[in-house]
């Protein structure tokens, strides 16, 4: 019998996970998705969107579809569907690995500055009206309804709601992985003064860092939040290994 397994995706490390264990007869695996936007990538395994219900709904789903595997591969800001899949795993009695891609390290000429949330991005961006670069996400965007002055170009993979937008803002609608000399291009035809950008890591919007290090332009960077994890995993290759380190262990001790 394959061992049945919940990846709760959004990244691109949780679907080349889905691509590895697509094919593989081992495991049965579902990829669960939030549902924030739009329109996910298609994917190669059974799919489900949609939230749970905090970490009694995902315990109970656990149960329920007699899940033996736990994977965490959410956003690494996704910090509340962590600790829910951290609770859930603890109530259901089903091991988990959290896959977690490493940060980005400033480099030789970077310029950057350091804020803990959006809203402090947005205080620590000043009086001096400025052309500002936004690329964190739809959801964090209202942060900046605090900082006015400035001249906001947004790029988002879906259009926000936008009674809470700042109201000098334009929006980019694009999806990653961008190529360094169009970002290089988009930053010197918008005329951007800083950008500012949450710690992602990972290959697909790294692009931005290293035209904003080309241009000599400054970086304010939002911290990780401290998010909680079962067994640490740096991506999909090391988290089929984990996967895979569970097939001879007795089915009692997964859970089911």
């Amino acid at each position: 019998m394959p061992l049945r397994v919940l990846i709760l995706g959004g990244t691109t490390e949780a679907s080349a996970l889905a691509r590895l264990l697509a094919d593989d007869p081992r495991f049965a695996a579902t990829l669960s998705l939030a549902g924030r936007t739009a329109a996910p990538s298609r994917q190669p395994l059974p799919t489900r969107i949609g939230g749970f219900g905090g970490a009694d709904g995902l315990a109970r789903f656990l149960r329920d579809e007699r899940i033996e595997l736990l994977i965490d591969a959410t956003h690494p800001y996704a910090a509340q569907i962590s600790a829910n899949a951290v609770a859930a795993s603890h109530a259901a009695a089903v091991p988990l690995a959290s896959l977690l891609r490493p940060a980005w390290s400033i480099q030789p000429g970077d310029q950057w500055q350091t804020a803990r949330t959006a809203r402090e991005a947005a205080e620590t961006l000043g009086p001096i009206p400025q052309r500002v670069f936004l690329s964190l996400g739809r959801q964090e965007l209202h942060a900046f309804v605090a900082a006015p002055q400035h001249h906001y170009l947004a790029r988002v993979i879906d259009p926000p709601d936008t009674a809470a937008l700042p109201p000098d803002l334009r929006l980019l609608q694009a999806r990653g992985p961008f190529d360094r000399d169009a970002e290089v291009r988009l930053l010197c035809d918008e005329r951007i003064d800083i950008l500012v950008s949450k710690n992602a890591g990972g290959a697909a919007t790294y692009a931005k860092i290293e035209a904003a290090r080309e241009l000599g332009l400054p970086v304010m960077m939002i911290a990780r939040p401290d998010k909680p994890a079962g067994d640490v995993v740096a991506d999909a290759e090391h988290a089929l290994a984990w996967l895979e380190s569970h097939l001879h262990a007795p089915r009692s001790r997964r859970g089911v």
